[in-house]
């Protein structure tokens, strides 16, 4: 079964052509990172309006790439929520017009059950149940993936998410938008004790999380510094602040997955790059002796041959979409 998988959430534009739910035949990604760190982070305006213009091309390069022609298509997968309402929307209704112009049907799909679903396809293996930590700009999840269509939420920042602290802090470090990979990067041999910064604690919530004071307290560190002409240290604060949000995220992976007890965890979303959470959640895992899945670094971010696998066992349980299909800005990913 050939799906044809469309993406458009946030600012990559992708599309991707996946066999059978785990193959990737193609995965065309137009990125827009370049024309929106000019302003520090995404212009939702200016995201929609060059979705529109990349979205027909990279169909026809998907298409090229896979080898298949448009009759070999069988559906059409969309990212429907979450997600930049009118980046959305664009990918909607390009989906829809493919799905009535073929005559297939139309799978909507949840962004982050897309994330989950790389897994798939970096570990042929997986299967589920297991305990997924979800990791972007947008969502920051602990979910239990009890099969391939049925999820909930164990787990949830209060605040921001993980990968939006990480683009605030890159702004304030003078490091360009986007800041994980910066971040990451300046972190790189730097003093993770070196700066004191907050790791919050939801009362009565074990497994939910809070960004919102960790990104005050650099953003205090720097601003602080500037006024009294000192000089922080931008390798050691890179560390410890990567540090801290490891420290936020990895203990709580750990015990969602002891208490689902499924022996298996994987990561999921742009955040999943990072190596100091990487070499944590490995370490982790060995040591409690359970099974860590990770996705290779290009289906961290987002892409169309996620959305193509998850699009599958959407198909596979019997989700269909009419041309009446909207777009949500926000969307339990237990409801799919």
């Amino acid at each position: 079964m050939n799906i044809l998988a469309i993406e458009s959430s946030c600012d990559e534009t992708a599309v991707a052509v996946v066999k059978d739910g785990r193959t990737v035949l193609s995965d065309a990604i137009a990125s827009q990172a370049d024309m929106h760190a000019i302003y520090g982070g995404v212009v939702p305006e200016i995201a929609s309006r060059k979705h529109i213009e990349a979205i027909a091309g990279l169909a026809d390069q998907a298409l090229a790439q896979a080898g298949v022609t448009k009759a070999d298509i069988d559906a059409v997968a969309v990212t429907y929520a979450p997600g930049l309402i009118g980046a959305l929307l664009v990918g909607v209704n390009f989906a829809k017009s493919a799905a009535f112009g073929l005559n297939v049907p139309l799978v909507p799909v949840h962004h982050v059950r897309g994330h989950i679903a790389a897994n798939y396809i970096s570990h042929p293996d997986l299967e589920p149940p297991f305990v997924c930590l979800c990791v972007s700009g947008g969502n920051t999840l602990i979910v239990d993936v009890k099969d391939y269509t049925d999820m909930e939420i164990l787990g949830a920042t209060r605040d921001d998410a993980a990968g939006e602290c990480f683009d605030k802090v890159a702004r304030v470090l003078g490091l360009g938008y986007p800041g994980g990979a910066p971040v990451d990067k300046l972190a790189q041999g730097g003093n993770d004790q070196r700066y004191e910064l907050p790791r919050a604690h939801v009362a009565d919530a074990p497994l939910d999380m809070s960004f919102s004071g960790l990104k005050t307290a650099v953003l205090n560190l720097a601003h602080n510094a500037a006024q009294k002409g000192e000089q922080l240290d931008l390798k050691d604060l890179a560390a410890s602040f990567s540090a801290a949000v490891s420290d936020s995220l990895v203990p709580r992976a750990m015990e969602a997955a002891r208490m689902k007890g499924y022996g298996k965890l994987a990561v999921a979303g742009g955040v999943a790059a990072n190596s100091r959470i990487r070499a944590d959640l490995e370490k982790a895992c060995s040591t409690a002796g359970i099974r860590l899945y990770l996705p290779q670094l290009s289906l961290c971010g987002d892409n169309g041959a996620m959305i193509g696998c998850q699009g599958y066992y959407e198909f596979l349980a019997g989700k269909r979409a009419g041309m009446d299909l909207n777009a949500y800005a926000n969307r339990d990913i237990s409801k799919g």
